[in-house]
This record gives C-alpha cells, structure tokens and sequence, in this order.
C-alpha cells in the first residue's frame, strides 16, 4: 500500500516548462548555465499559469542574453542598483525629476554605508541591514529614511530576480512613522504686510518678487507650474487660470487643470498685464522663477515665521476653506485625484484663530418650538 510520503508530489503537464505541485499549484521549470530554475506561478489555473509562464519564459531568454551571468552568485550591490536604475530610466512613466530624486536617495545610500556598493549581494545579511538602518535612522528624516529603505529593498529585489539570492535580507526592516507637517502658517493681516515688505526690498526683482509670491498664495500653483504660466493661459472672460507644469512632462499628475481666479488674482493679473500689454501671449507671466531670500527678509521684518514657497500653496488653499469653499472643490484646484482625501488629512486643523472664532457659533441652547 502507498503511504502520503512516497505518493507522487509533482505531475508532468502537456506544456515543457510546466509542472504541477500536487497541491494543485504550477511551477515553471527553467534552466539557465546547467543551473535548474523553479518558480511558482501562484495559480492553480492551467490557462493562467500558460500564460504567466510564457511572461517568464521570455525574460528568461533576455536574462541570458545579459552580460551577467547570474550563475556565479557574483552579482555586487553596485551591479545591481546599477541594473534597477536603468530599468527605472527607461521607464517612460517615471517622471524626469523623480528619476533624479532617485539617484539622490541612492547617493545618500552610498554615504552613509560605504562599503556596500562593493558587497556581494549574496554577504549581505539581515544583521548588516539593521546595523545601517540604526545608524541612518538617527540622521535622517522618517520621509527620507522610508525612501532610501525603499531602495534597498527595490534593488535587492533585482538581484532575486536574477536567481542570485532567494529571499531579502532587508525585509524585516520597519518603516519609520511619518508624522503629518504642522502648518505655520501666516494670518492674513501678516500676509497683507509681508508683500508690501516684499515690494520695499532693494533688489531690482523686488517687485517681480512680490508678484510671484501673491501669484502662488492666489492660485494654489507649485513653483514648478507658476514657473510655465504664460499670458494665454489667463482666461479674464472666462475668470480662470490654465495650468500646464511642465512642457514635456506636464503637471505633477500629468494632467492640466484650470483654477478659477480669485478677486485679489484678477487684479493682480489685469494689473500686471496693464504695465506689460505689449508682451506676445506665449511671454512667461512670472519674471522669476523664485523669491525665497526676498520671502525670508520680508518675513523677518514683519515679524512672522517664515515661509517657503510650497506655504504658499497651503496658504491658498487653508483661506479658501476657511472662506467656506468645499474641501473636495479646493482638492480639483490643487490639482489632487484623490476626491480630498489628502487636502483632509492636510488641512482637517486649520488655524487657531478660524478656529475659535467657528466655535462661536456653537451653541447648546435650546430652539424654539
């Protein structure tokens, strides 16, 4: 009689390549350099797992036409970031700057553990990982330290991928809480001096400065996207304000998107345009692209914390709620796909003052049949 251990654990398929576990799940069955290759297909679908195998079969035939020979288990860490940031440059989705971010976060990798560009990715063990992670964790901030994590991890992967380790030895390092920004933000009657100290500078762009400035806290606009704004982008019959961002990769989303303009935008725009009327309409509406040391002397003279550029941003959108205009609505003007979900978690504590000031009109008292 047959016992379950010498019962017939793998079952030949009518597909080369393909084997099924008795479990019901298939397996491929690849062989690369006489090394013999098996991965789960996790399904137990013949039709899918002929096609998942088909997926792998061809990366299969590009892995060995690659210079590196994953049968010798040689491949460094160096390699293979090497490897994962081609791939992410080759990457059409991935935006231009994001590609840069993530050579910056790799360089920072590099600092603050040297001697890991040149260990085999075979030697690097889960006590080495958490050794950096302790160290890095204590200089860098939990957003940037979740980033470079992250790319540990993503490049580790690479060398799974080519069958040169099975498992990641970062994988049981912990993410760090990322606590939301407390906005600091001006009130309005600091607001309505800081651009009068802004426009007092002594700069020759003291002016162009002030204006940039008014134009991110009335439009809601990044620096990046205030920077592409040309005259026919301002709609005045129409009171709106066409963003495009950037001219081959868009806006932050990809998409453009119209804001309307507020009164304190329209007069700043019409007067603007008044002292520049014979500018052709593809002329940039901003004569700098940034004002943050003419920000940081006008917020230290007035007094107030100061601000950057991105403030602005928040500025806008956290007087517009406080005027009572919907947070889904503010969330489209900003430019967000999330139905508001962000610009909630954002600006759900608006400022102190707006606050007491709502919770006047609170009230226990008992209403009149």
């Amino acid at each position: 009689m047959k016992t379950d251990s010498t019962a017939k654990i793998w079952e030949t398929t009518r597909l080369q390549n393909l084997v099924r576990h008795k479990n019901g799940r298939y397996y491929s069955r690849l062989f690369l350099n006489g090394k013999e290759i098996w991965k789960s297909l996790k399904t137990s679908h013949f039709s899918v797992a002929e096609a998942r195998l088909a997926t792998l079969q061809k990366e299969h035939r590009e892995r060995k036409g690659q210079q590196f020979d994953p049968a010798n288990a040689k491949m460094s860490f160096e390699q293979a970031a090497t490897l994962h940031m081609k791939r992410v440059n080759e990457n059409v989705s991935i935006k231009r700057r994001t590609r840069r971010y993530w050579q910056e976060i790799l360089n920072a990798l590099n600092k603050s553990w040297p001697e890991l560009a040149k260990t085999e990715i075979k030697r690097l063990t889960p006590a080495a990982c958490r050794d950096w992670a302790a160290r890095y964790s204590q200089t860098a901030s939990p957003s940037r330290y979740n980033n470079t994590l992250a790319l540990l991890s993503h490049v580790i992967k690479v060398a799974i991928e080519e069958g040169v380790i099975y498992s990641n030895p970062a994988l049981a390092l912990k993410r760090k809480p990322v606590r939301p920004k407390q906005l600091e933000l001006p009130s309005r009657a600091q607001f309505a001096a800081f651009i009068p100290e802004m426009q007092a500078g002594n700069s020759r762009d003291s002016r162009n400065c002030a204006d940039l400035a008014q134009g991110l806290a009335f439009t809601g606009c990044r620096i990046s996207e205030a920077a592409q704004v040309e005259w026919r982008d301002l709609d005045f019959a129409a009171g709106e304000v066409t963003v495009k961002g950037d001219p081959e990769e868009g806006t932050k989303n990809s998409e453009i998107r119209r804001v309307p303009m507020i009164p304190q935008a329209r007069a700043l725009f019409e007067k603007m345009r008044e002292k520049r009327t014979d500018e052709p309409n593809n002329t940039k509406v901003f004569l700098v692209h940034e004002c943050q040391k003419a920000m940081d002397r006008a917020a230290k003279k007035v007094g107030m914390t100061r601000i950057t550029h991105h403030d602005l941003r928040h500025f806008f959108a956290t007087v517009c709620i406080e005027s009572g205009v919907d947070i889904p609505t503010v969330s489209r003007w900003l430019g967000h796909k999330d139905g508001g979900a962000l610009a909630m978690k954002t600006y759900g504590h608006l400022r102190r003052e707006h606050s007491i000031a709502q919770a006047q009109k609170v009230s226990f008292a008992q209403l009149a049949a």
